[in-house]
């Protein structure tokens, strides 16, 4: 059963962010506003109006560039150690500040706390990450084929990197990129989800604080708010030449065509459709674990969320047991209460598309072991909570190839070998998330090799929902092909140029040319 959200501290948390009774828009700072339309942002968990703030106009856009373009040439020119010395100080402050805004981020998207304090804690980490990172913008030396010749390759920053993020990671996904720009010598131009403005205005509050100690110019972190009418200021805008977008295919598919009209450059972070593979090897109570929180997980709103379930017929019936079973135990209420699992959906249109779902899962043939249902009554006033569903389906149903951005799980079922599974797995068109759950070194081999998984992220004995910031995040075919985080990501927000030096006194020239004069 829900409680107030105001028993867990939210006015404090609101307050500690500088987002209490806010009634902001277009920021490169945090007093800055705007003339737009009003956005008003109310919470999933009760209903209630938190804040407003104000859509970023185009007069305004570009206030916010030539801001931006002005602190570029500033920023550019510091040391990167430097730059990821303010990196390190803003790390800092999420470290402060991380019961607030986890707790925002929870009651402005729906997310359990923990889940919340978990996105803090992976912007946090991306700090850490990027700190050390600032000290390794490395290229390469190599050998020229003319005598008293060096040749070498540098990275510089690209400029102003334009950031749009969904809903369902509000703060985290935008510290991915911008922590990383930073140190890259970028500076960064921000458009978060209109449906979860205010953390994007928590984090500038954020940002900002660290710039202005540092009497570093403002135009270093952006924000800008709006529909996706605010972000095609961003796509069409020669003067960003990196847009990097989260959110659904159809999005992306219009950002790339955008962009690459001017040729820019995208990163893109789309739609999942993810598998888990469930052999007759497997650990039972492990997969039920990675299941069932990859599947209820932010209420199955994360692009990393498990969407289906490849079972071995040997132990299907026993698997679908188990995670009916768990489901049974799952409580479902105000996700600041952290004895509950499941929060609610972010608004009632993804209400509307769960509920859509399960009549097209039956249409198709499909049987709901587990039914679904919306949730109405006392700490349900908000009619954005949803029963987590399972369904029994077959791979090809139209519904199962397609991505639904709520709790619900196909339970898919194979025969033969692991390469059935793997085939099954593969034929959606997305390819972010896969796991298999597996004892057998050779069914786990094979699903990494080349011939198995073609998704850009694939586990073996963990779930598909989760990553962490070392390894690079992202996947292929409808997914987008970008990578964001760790590893060499960096390198998206960089040019690279290659550099010839001749120490000599005459001048050779490349393949033996002659050219004497």
């Amino acid at each position: 059963m829900n409680t107030k959200a105001t028993d867990f501290g939210i006015d404090k948390a609101l307050e500690t962010l500088g987002v209490k009774e806010i009634n902001m828009g277009t920021s490169t700072g945090a007093n800055n506003f705007s003339n737009g339309d009003i956005i008003e942002s109310n919470s999933p968990v009760d209903g209630q109006l938190i804040g407003k703030v104000k859509t970023t106009t185009k007069a305004d856009f570009e206030n916010v560039m030539e801001a931006a373009t002005s602190a570029f040439k500033t920023w550019r020119t510091m040391p990167a150690p430097q730059r990821g010395e303010i990196v390190r100080q803003f790390g800092n402050k999420l470290r402060e500040k991380k019961e607030a805004l986890g707790k925002l981020v929870s009651y402005e998207m729906g997310k359990s706390y923990q889940e919340g304090l978990g996105e803090v804690q992976e912007m946090i980490d991306i700090c850490d990450f990027a700190v050390g990172l600032s000290r390794q913008l490395h290229g390469l030396t190599m050998h020229s084929e003319r005598p008293g010749h060096r040749m070498y390759e540098q990275y510089h920053p690209l400029g102003v990197v334009g950031i749009i993020s969904a809903f369902n990671f509000p703060v985290a996904v935008w510290a991915w990129n911008s922590s990383l720009a930073w140190v890259c010598g970028d500076v960064c131009v921000w458009k978060p989800s209109e449906k979860a403005p205010l953390c994007g205005v928590a984090c500038q509050n954020i940002a900002a604080e660290v710039f202005a100690e540092n009497n570093l110019p403002e135009g270093i972190s952006c924000l800008i708010n709006g529909d996706y009418k605010v972000g095609e200021f961003m796509t069409k805008d020669t003067r960003i030449p990196l847009v990097s977008a989260t959110g659904s295919t159809r999005m992306g598919k219009i950002v790339a065509q955008e962009v690459a009209a001017r040729l820019g450059k995208s990163l893109l972070e789309l739609g999942g459709n993810n598998a888990i593979i469930v052999t007759p090897d497997a650990d039972i109570k492990m997969t039920v674990i990675g299941a069932v929180f990859g599947a209820v997980g932010t209420a199955g709103q994360r692009c990393t969320s498990t969407r289906r379930l490849i079972i071995h017929e040997l132990i299907y019936d026993k698997v679908k047991t188990a995670v009916i079973d768990a489901y049974k135990q799952l409580r479902i209420g105000n996700p600041l209460d952290e004895n509950n699992h499941v929060g609610p959906l972010i608004d009632k249109d993804a209400v509307k598309m769960y509920q859509n779902a399960l009549e097209k899962v039956v249409e198709e043939g499909g049987n709901l072991v587990v039914e679904g249902g919306v949730l109405s009554g006392k700490g349900y006033e908000s009619g954005c909570y949803v029963k987590p569903a399972i369904a029994e389906a077959k791979p090809n149903f139209m519904i199962v190839q397609h991505e639904t951005f709520a709790p619900i799980l196909y339970l898919l079922k194979y025969s033969g070998t692991v390469e059935n599974a793997i085939d099954i797995q593969n034929e959606v068109a997305q390819g972010l998330s896969s796991a298999i759950m597996t004892n057998n070194l050779r069914e786990a081999e094979r699903f990494l090799s080349v011939q198995g998984s073609d998704c850009g992220i694939a586990n073996v004995n963990i779930g598909t929902s989760g990553a962490e910031i070392g390894g690079a995040f992202g996947g292929e075919k409808d997914t987008g092909g970008g990578r964001e985080s760790g590893s060499d990501a960096w390198k998206v927000y960089m040019r690279r140029q290659t550099n010839t030096i001749n120490y000599t006194t005459e001048l050779p020239l490349a393949q033996g040319i002659k050219f004497d004069l």
